[in-house]
């Protein structure tokens, strides 16, 4: 798995989890929700993604996307 993977299970599954706990628990988990997809969207635009630096430093390998 490289890094760009990575970065996009990560996020899906954060996406996933939180929208579980703002119906089950609390809707304010929509604002964690929220903060992944700005993220998302100013990686796309940006290129900076700060998963992907801590997943470099731990030694995944480079993907396309981030580097």
């Amino acid at each position: 798995m490289n890094i760009d993977r990575a970065v996009i299970a990560f996020a899906g599954a954060v996406v996933l989890v939180t929208v579980l706990l703002s119906v089950f628990h609390s809707p304010y988990w929509l604002w964690f929700t929220g903060f992944v997809g700005a993220n998302l969207l100013q990686s796309a635009f940006t290129g900076f993604c700060p998963l992907a630096k801590i997943l470099s430093a731990l030694g995944l390998k480079p993907g396309s996307a981030f580097k």
